[in-house]
């Protein structure tokens, strides 16, 4: 049987790479473990999806498969949850945020951050 980690390829990962990763784990967990709650009703169903964005987006950056086009994706649909969430919650202050709504949103602000940052100094690559 093959090994997955061997399909890998780490050398190339910054560490804006690796707090990329951390970042999108974190925003899976978070829609996993919403996901998983709100099932079976249709909101279940979009946290799952979002969880498998996330998740597929981690290991197309360790397996080096299309990077730039990570980057490009990841970003409107990183942006989409923080839009998504703002517009079902309608949160009017911080009192309106749970912990896991938090963390979440912090995890992907930074993560758009991260992306952005990962696709400027990719075009900056000769």
């Amino acid at each position: 049987m093959a090994d997955p980690a061997a399909d890998l390829e780490r050398e190339s990962l910054t560490p804006t790479h690796w707090a990329a990763i951390g970042l999108a784990a974190v925003t899976a967990v978070v829609h996993l473990a919403l996901g998983l709650s709100f099932l079976p009703h249709w909101m279940g169903g979009a946290f799952l999806v979002a969880t498998a964005g996330f998740l597929l987006g981690i290991w197309l950056v360790l397996a080096d498969r299309r990077r730039r086009l990570v980057y490009l994706v990841g970003i409107p649909f990183t942006g989409a949850q923080i839009v998504l969430w703002y517009v079902v919650n309608e949160p009017s202050g911080l009192a309106d945020l749970t912990v896991a709504g938090a963390v979440d949103k912090v995890a992907q602000t930074l993560l758009l951050v991260a992306l952005v940052t990962l696709l400027v100094s990719e075009d900056d690559d000769p």
